[in-house]
This record gives structure tokens, sequence and C-alpha cells, in this order.
């Protein structure tokens, strides 16, 4: 019988039929003679027909009848098992390009981390600008002509590395005062977000031409700074918390009015003005490079790319130059925003596993050192009280190394990064305020935060919009002298009621 099914008497032996001089036995089914349709009657070997029962008996019915049936569910069957797996197969390779094709117009389509992109301005160009004030009483001494890194030398210097610094095309106080005060503006400027794409290449400019000229008078903090100033330039860093933000703003909802926008003046005359200036700097020969290479191409193509964003919006027949812009312009966005944060992990990285190879970093008792420094003590009755407490000190030591370590590997899990952002954070808190390098943290603080939360970068921005609203509601209040009550006119009427009702 087959093995599709069994109908009630297949456990039944089929028994002998004697027929004249011989036996007839009906011979048993197999398989390889019966065809896909086969009802499962038995069949002759020789010719393969139906079996006839005694002289003139009609032939065997089939064992089961719903055999063929069957037959044919289970080929529909194993035709959808496949058609399955080739679907299966199909849908596997079609989420993977989903994936690709998402991740694609993910990174071009859009600026990623505006939010933290903001921060990084605010927090760099914030402490750049605190440090050149507090070192204002100082700066001759510093970066100037009266400091001990005296003009001739800084003029070997940079003719050997070939570094750029604004502060090497003429030697004298004024010039100095000049290219200060534009550090200081341009520092202010961006961090407020006017004019962001022009302001981080001069705020670059200002950073590069200060701390070029005395390369001995920084420390890590103003490496940070140094780097991240070039950084800047190639991030879209004004797209929330700036006033081009709030311009734009302004424009799209007159527009939505229907209202008029005249066209941006302030934009192409900066740009203008910014054109001759590097115009004449080059013809004047202060600008190192050639025509490929150097800071000479730097500059010139930024400011040649600079125009042709203004142009293609401002003249273009159709929007697909801006859109190709954009998308070019979002790609250096967000690789630089990688870039940043490679940055970040690298420093703490090799931060971390430096001080594993320290002696007294193994033994728990660094950080006990430069507390009893008097460089590095503002407050001396502070430093002495945390450094009283031995496992307190153990405690810091081995946890600024594990923070340090362990940070680059933390970065796929949110929750465990977070704490340790925490953790790095309220660190260099504590350095700026014991230690007393406060630039430095707060430095290390505008890198760790291209790893914030954007949740939680939008809720701190939602506080501050508040509290500036209310700060501005205040300000803009103004007491007004209460009106005396106007009395009614008295009549002879109204005057005899009064009398009555007293």
């Amino acid at each position: 019988m087959s093995d599709l099914g069994h109908g009630p008497t297949d456990n039944q032996d089929p028994k002998p039929i004697s027929s004249g001089s011989h036996d007839f036995k009906p011979t048993p089914p197999d398989s390889h003679d019966r065809g896909p349709n086969s009802t499962g009657a038995p069949t002759s070997a020789s010719t393969g027909a139906p079996t006839a029962g005694p002289a003139g008996a009609p032939a065997s019915t089939p064992d089961h009848p719903h055999t063929s049936s069957l037959g044919r569910d289970r080929t529909r069957a194993l035709g959808r098992e496949r058609l399955a797996g080739r679907i299966s197969r199909f849908d596997r390779r079609h989420r993977v390009d989903r994936t690709l094709a998402h991740a694609i117009t993910r990174v071009t389509g859009e600026a990623l981390g505006p939010y933290q992109s903001a921060v990084i301005r605010i927090g760099f160009a914030g402490t750049w600008l605190l440090f050149l004030l507090r070192e204002f009483p100082h700066r001759e001494e510093m970066y100037g002509p009266d400091g001990p890194w005296s003009w001739d030398l800084a003029q070997q210097l940079i003719a050997s590395n070939h570094a750029f610094t604004a502060l090497m095309w003429a030697d004298g106080q004024v010039w100095f005062g000049i290219v200060y005060a534009f550090a200081v503006l341009s520092s202010v400027l961006l961090m407020l977000g006017w004019r962001t794409r022009t302001m981080s290449v001069l705020f670059m400019v200002g950073v590069l031409s200060l701390q070029n000229r005395s390369i001995f008078m920084g420390d890590g903090g103003d490496n940070v700074i140094h780097l991240m100033a070039i950084y800047l330039v190639l991030t879209r860093c004004g797209r929330v918390w700036s006033l081009d933000e709030r311009r734009e703003r302004r424009a799209r909802d007159a527009r939505a009015r229907g209202a008029w926008v005249g066209p941006d003046r302030a934009g192409p005359a900066l740009w203008t003005v910014l054109g001759l200036v590097l115009a004449a700097a080059t013809l004047a020969g202060k600008i190192d490079g050639g025509f490929f290479g150097g800071w000479r191409t730097v500059y010139w193509g930024l400011w040649a790319v600079q125009g042709l964003w203004w142009l293609a919006g401002r003249y273009g027949r159709s929007v697909q130059p801006r859109v190709l812009l954009d998308v070019v312009a979002n790609l250096v966005h967000n690789a630089a925003l990688f870039v940043i944060m490679a940055e970040a992990c690298l420093i703490y990285a090799t931060a971390g596993w430096y001080k594993i190879q320290g002696t007294r970093w193994q033994d728990g008792t660094a950080v006990y050192y430069p507390l009893h420094l008097d460089y590095f003590s503002p407050w001396p009755a502070l430093s002495d009280l945390l450094s009283a407490s031995g496992a307190l000190m153990l405690l810091v030591t081995y946890g600024t190394v594990i923070v340090q370590v362990a940070f680059p590997f933390t970065l796929f899990n949110r929750r465990v990064k977070n704490v340790l952002l925490a953790a790095m954070i309220t660190e260099h808190a504590v350095i700026a305020v014991v230690l007393g390098l406060p630039f430095f943290s707060l430095a290390m603080i505008a890198a760790d935060a291209v790893f914030l939360p954007t949740s939680f970068l939008r809720r701190v921005g939602g506080w501050a919009a508040h509290a500036r609203g209310g700060l501005f509601s205040r300000l803009g209040r103004t007491r007004t002298i209460p009106r005396p009550r106007k009395e009614p006119a008295r009549t002879p009427e109204a005057a005899g009621t009064a009398g009555t009702r007293t």
C-alpha cells in the first residue's frame, strides 16, 4: 500500500482466491509501478492493469479513495515550502539592501547630530573666549612681542614647519592688538551662531594665529581646541541654537504668511570684504602654500565654496545644484562629526592605557601627588581634605583608569555609555576646581558633549529657552502708575441717597 494513507481495511491481509486449476493471488502494489495519479489499487505486474477478481468479477476497488487528493496536497505543500524558502532568501537580501539604502539616505540627506554639533560650537567658542578674556592683561607676554618666545624665533619655526599664524605678518603691538581683538570677536560671533560658516573659518584663523605664535604656551586643553577649531569648519554647526537658525525661521514664517522677504545683503558683503583681504594677503606673500596645497589653497577653496553656495541659492534656475551642494555638505559634516567622536575616544584610550603602564597608577597613589603641588593647589585646604583619605585616593585613581579605558568600548550600549559619560564630566569638573585647570576641563567637557543624548540636549534647550523668556519678560515689564478712579458726578438725588445710607 502507499504510505500516503491507510483505509479502514489496510490491516487485513488479502486471502488467496482459487479459480479453476490454479490459485490466483493479487499482486502486492509497488510504489514504482504507480504513477502520481494512482489510486492504490492492485495492478498486474506485466500490464499494469487492475487485477480482476474471480470469474467475471469486476476490478478491485481502491483501498483509499482520498489518496489522490492527499498526493496533490503534499505536492502543493512542497511547492509552497520551496517558494517560501526563495521568498525568505529574497527578503533577507531585500532587508540588507533596504538597510543599506536607508543608511546612505540618512548620511547624505541630513546633517546628523545638529544639537551635538551646536553644543561643540558653543562649548569651544566659549572656552576660547573665556581664556582670551582672562589672559587679556598678560596677552603680550604670552603671545605678543614681549614674550620669551621672540618674533625672530617664531619666524624661524614657522619657516620650518609651515604652520599658519597671522601674527607673523607684522611685528608690533598694534598688529598684535588687532589680531587679538579679531580672535575675541570671532569667538563671540561663533558662539552666538551668526554667519556660522564664515565665523567658523575666522575662529580657526584666530586660534591658529595665537597658538602657533608661541607653541610652548599651550597644554592639553589648547591642543584639543586647536584640533576642534579645524574640525568645526567642516561641520554645519549652526542648524540649531544660533542666530542663523532664528533668521531662517523668521524668513520661513514670513513667506508662509505671504510677506515679501528681501535678499540677504550682509552675507555677500562679508564674503566680498574677506575676499579682498585674502587677495591682499596672497599678493603680499603672507600665506604659505602654492596653487595646490598649503593654507593658501585651503582659504581660497573655502572662500570659493561659500560663493558657489550663495550663487546656487540665488541665481539657480532649478533646485538640483542646491540639492547637490546640500548632499556634499551633509557628507562632509557627518564625516567631520565622526572624526570628532573618534578623536575624543582616542584621547581617552591613549590616556588610559598610558596610565596603566605607570607604577603610581598601578599602586593607586597617582592622584595623591598632584594635590600637594603648589602649582595645582589653588585651594590647599580642599586638597588636604581630599588627600587625607587613602581609600578615596585609591578609588579615584583606579576609577579614572577604568573609565578612560572602558569608555570607547561602551559606545554601543547607551545606558553604560551615559553612566561613564556622566562620570567623566564630573571628573573634569572636579579637576577644574581642585587642580585649578578650568579651561582644560571646559575643553574636554565640550568634546564629551558630542556623545550626549539628543533627548537630554533638547530638554536642556527647552529649559534655557524658558529661562530666557522669563528673564526677558521681567526686563521688558514696565511699571504702570495706577490711574485714579473716576467718581460719578454728584447729583442732588445721589447726595440724598448717600446721606440716607450713612
